[in-house]
């Protein structure tokens, strides 16, 4: 049976010059409505974790939460899950220091800006910042990388950083790390505390 991840494989291939027959037929199988761009595979651990808090199934839903391998792959991907392709509602995150990539996008295929949510760095430092260093140090020591981040923390290029930026690096020194934590730091989150942009997404869907 077709799923949402068989049409996030198919867009991919369609994007990276494939043929679109595919995408298009399982985007009316699936009945998608809208589709949700980010970055990386760590921002789509931090959406499927928020909305599994909140109970709702994205795809049953009709939404398709998208990583796009990078703010400069943006342009593709607009191309083909927005007006100029399948017409779908485009939404999703961006950093502050690569707006301009998804802003000259999202104007030559047509797509609303206000639809894209803005993390002033980027979503890992948003939850560090919502969570508070000392705690997101309790989740490091709870999955037994504690020895690991003191390590980190005592090599010289990191001496002079605050232990934000010095968590924020941590998390993306190792293969899946980011992955990983971008459930755990949502699902530790209080309910009150979940980062603007990443809150706001989730309502807008």
């Amino acid at each position: 049976m077709a799923d949402m991840g068989a049409f996030r494989e198919a867009v991919t291939a369609w994007a990276n010059g494939g043929p679109g027959e595919p995408a298009q037929d399982l985007a009316v199988r699936l009945r998608v409505r809208t589709a949700v761009l980010l970055e990386g595979p760590s921002d789509l651990a931090a959406v499927e974790a928020l909305a599994a808090r909140h109970d709702r199934d994205l795809a049953a839903e009709g939404v398709c939460v998208m990583p796009v391998g990078g703010a400069m792959s943006i342009g593709r991907y607009a191309a083909v899950l927005g007006p100029p392709g399948l017409d779908l509602h485009l939404t999703g995150l961006c950093d502050e220091g690569e707006q301009r990539f998804y802003d000259r996008s999202l104007h030559q295929t047509h797509t609303p800006h206000r639809s894209f949510f803005v993390c002033v760095t980027d979503l890992e430092d948003e939850l560090i910042r919502a969570l508070g260093a000392p705690a997101v140090e309790e989740i490091i020591q709870a999955e037994g990388d504690l020895r690991a981040w003191r390590t980190f923390q005592h090599q010289p290029a990191h001496h002079g950083r605050s232990r934000r930026q010095q968590l924020r690096r941590f998390l993306g020194t190792k293969k899946g790390r980011k992955i990983r934590y971008g459930r755990l730091l949502v699902e530790a989150l209080d309910p009150e505390r979940v980062p603007a942009p990443l809150d706001d997404l989730l309502t807008s869907l």
